[in-house]
């Protein structure tokens, strides 16, 4: 009953599964996160070990119909072929092909790893890859694999962005990061709705809840029991804006991406080092709390959570002092900007993204 609440107001949730840089530790797990918005799930990264973070979370993994990979350093991506496996034939869907979206040379890491471990999956896959470098397709003369369908090249369009993908819900776009490699961000904007009917006016017409309501909500004219037509305009308030998520990959410089970025709703960056130390994270291609939060304040973003954090930060105060690192409020004070709420994500952690 919960589920399908949830399915029906819309709402759309983001939980982090890993939330720790470069390797999966006893306090965090590598970066990965899931989506949930329209019953389905929409996992961002996937790094070694995330099937047990999975698992260990709230979500089913047969929910899982697509997985976004920002770029192919391992901690982002190593956890993958596990994954498909935990996932393979629990979707009952008609279509039931788990869509993968990545950089040039995820369709090929997923192959080999496949083939060379003989894994058969129940479940097909197919490998959208995203062509940052201009370059195409890595060339391979390996065979498909036996679940893998063809795989798709997207191509870069004006202002840097990429189209992956739109429904009648969401338009899905990613933009150039810089990193150590080749590196995405994500944009999932969700499209404006139709606005409340005025039921109050509706009883003055004589409408009754049912069919006629659904008809307005469609754009179509009814017309009354007394004869009065009634236009959708006259009893619909305004639309709904819908939400924007982006959600970013490793990186020192989001230049590219600000114009497709604007006004989002929350933003997901990294942190991986505490302002101080912000020469160490430009030099490997990582940010600190306040380059964060000064994209934030360019986009006009209203929250930004942060994370990717190094083995130094923890979320408790216990860990802090028993591994002399520091704690995740630190990073959040840095980011602190005004009109923005900042937060730190930690494994577990659920985000409610509201209108």
């Amino acid at each position: 009953r919960i589920q399908i609440l949830f399915e029906m107001v819309g709402c759309i949730e983001i939980t982090f599964l890993g939330t720790g840089s470069c390797y999966p530790s006893p306090s965090r797990g590598a970066s990965s996160l899931i989506l949930r918005l329209d019953g389905e799930c929409w996992m961002f990264d996937c790094g070694e070990g995330t099937q047990i973070q999975y698992q260990r979370s709230h979500i089913k993994p047969g929910r899982l119909t697509k997985i976004f990979i920002t770029h192919l350093h391992g901690d982002h991506l190593f956890g993958l072929p596990g994954l498909m496996c935990l996932v393979q034939g629990l979707n009952a869907d008609e279509d039931n092909t788990l869509h993968l979206y990545g950089p040039v040379g995820l369709a090929r890491f997923i192959r080999t790893s496949l083939i060379l471990s003989g894994t058969e999956l129940i479940r097909p896959y197919k490998v959208h890859e995203i062509d940052i470098d201009g370059a195409g397709l890595l060339d391979s003369t390996t065979e498909l694999h036996t679940n893998e369908l063809e795989s798709e090249v997207i191509s870069v369009e004006h202002n840097n962005k990429f189209q992956l993908f739109e429904n009648d819900k969401v338009v899905v776009q990613a933009g150039i990061l810089k990193h150590k490699i080749s590196c995405v961000g994500f944009v999932i904007t969700e499209r404006d709705t139709v606005g409340a009917l005025n039921v109050n006016l509706l009883k003055e017409f004589n409408v009754k809840p049912g069919p006629l309501y659904g008809r307005l909500k469609s754009g179509m004219s009814i017309t009354a029991s007394d004869g009065t037509e009634i236009h959708p305009h006259m009893v619909i308030g305004e639309n709904k804006k819908g939400r924007k998520i982006v959600i970013l990959g490793d990186t020192n410089d989001t230049t590219l991406m600000e114009d497709l970025c604007r006004s989002a709703d929350v933003v997901v960056h990294e942190a991986t080092h505490q302002d101080e130390l912000q020469e160490k994270a430009i030099t490997y291609g990582h940010s600190t709390p306040s380059m964060a939060a000064h994209f934030c304040e360019k986009i006009n973003a209203r929250t930004l959570i942060l994370n990717h954090f190094s083995q130094r930060y923890f979320d408790d105060e216990e860990s802090c002092k028993s591994y002399d690192g520091l704690p995740t409020s630190y990073l959040v004070r840095q980011a602190e900007r005004p009109n923005l709420t900042v937060l730190a994500a930690r494994d577990f952690y659920t985000f409610q993204v509201l209108r």
